[in-house]
């Protein structure tokens, strides 16, 4: 829904009515992961995609009827073994989409929702997608970390299980379809809910003023992140020189990581690309982020230079006492082996490192490799 929302959030203003069709749920090589939205807007404009564009033109039509009869619709999509360029997908994935119908009337929280968004505060929006009785499908609760919800799905005994769930998906900032019991059974069946997560952006965080630096994180800002770089000399560490980070601070990188760990900034979200390849730098900074638990550790740790530089810097780090489980957690040399030369191709190089350890890529040729492409969360 982000990138949609400020369509979504004009329409709204305006008193207009907006179909609304969610990815819920994925399957096997589903083009796209659930939360992605498309928008039918009153102008009869179509805004975002929920297949990379299989299945949009049904999707299209469907949430024109939802908006006409207004009564929400859960569908699935997959392959048709008849026609596989019929409504199906192409790509030989399923995934199941929620179309709505939004307004004021109908969804009187949007303007709450996106301040928030807006604003990088989290907040969870849980919808009942899937119930025995019809006049519950379309339910909404909004879920803050602090403060009682907002809404109900429609009995005090779901609002209490879901709100419970809803923050804990918050936390971990993912979307998830959860299964109950129709009254909110944690062993039941029969009420589905989709919660959507919205929390801060993860963070990059680059650790040295170089050309490189510049390079990775306008790709970090392309992904996603909330990209900072770091330098202990302010003559390079300018916002002018990296206009494509949303700050620059100047502080000594072993000293700013453990002062944003304390200040409860890093998670395990977070990816850290330490750049600058001189061991009075990025020595004790790797001592911090190494040592660090499972619940803050970030999940990516990646430090750039030569062999030569790699070999002197292992050295230097099992001399500060780092164990070898501890050291298997860097990536080093930092990227992939794509031949990368200048600095922009260095950080498509760290970049593909990055999304393959999110979620389990092998960083190989597709062309050369077996199965399915898409790997399970």
């Amino acid at each position: 829904m982000r990138d949609v929302l400020p369509d979504l959030l004009a329409w709204w203003e305006a008193g207009e009515t907006i179909g609304v069709g969610t990815v819920v749920a994925t399957f096997r090589s589903a083009p796209r992961p659930p939360g992605a939205s498309m928008l039918v807007g009153p102008d009869e404009t179509a805004v975002g995609s929920v297949s990379g564009g299989c299945v949009e033109g049904a999707v299209y039509e469907l949430a024109q009827e939802v908006v006409g009869t207004g009564q929400p619709v859960l569908e699935r999509y997959g392959v048709s073994d008849d026609d596989a360029f019929a409504v199906g997908l192409t790509c030989g994935g399923i995934l199941d989409v929620f179309v709505e119908r939004v307004s004021r009337e109908t969804f009187p929280e949007l303007g709450g929702v996106a301040a928030d968004i807006e604003a990088g505060r989290p907040v969870a929006l849980v919808t009942v997608i899937e119930h025995p009785d019809p006049e519950r499908v379309g339910r909404r609760m909004v879920v803050r970390p602090e403060g009682p919800a907002e809404g109900s799905l429609g009995s005090g005994r779901a609002d209490a299980a879901v709100h419970d769930d809803a923050l804990g998906l918050l936390a971990a900032g993912t979307n998830a379809t959860v299964t109950y019991g129709p009254d909110g059974e944690r062993r039941g069946e029969g009420m589905r809910v989709f919660v959507w997560g919205f929390a801060p952006k993860p963070r990059m965080l680059v650790f040295g003023a170089i050309d490189f630096a510049a390079a990775v994180a306008k790709v970090g800002s392309f992904l996603g992140y909330h990209v900072t770089v770091c330098d202990a000399r302010p003559v390079f560490a300018t916002t002018s020189r990296f206009p494509g980070a949303d700050e620059v601070v100047v502080d000594w990188p072993h000293r700013y990581l453990a002062a944003e760990v304390d200040a409860g900034r890093v998670d395990p979200r977070t990816v850290l690309a330490v750049l600058t390849h001189d061991p009075k730098f990025d020595v004790p900074l790797l001592e911090v982020a190494l040592r660090l638990g499972e619940d803050v550790r970030p999940r990516y740790i990646g430090a750039m230079g030569s062999r030569r530089t790699h070999h002197e810097r292992m050295a230097r780090l099992v001399e500060a006492g780092l164990s070898a489980d501890e050291l298997a957690l860097l990536s080093s040399p930092i990227g992939l082996d794509l031949g990368a030369r200048t600095p922009e191709e260095t950080a498509v190089s760290i970049a593909a490192e990055i999304v393959a350890r999110q979620w389990g890529g092998s960083g190989e040729r597709l062309a050369t490799t077996h199965g399915r492409i898409h790997h399970d969360d």
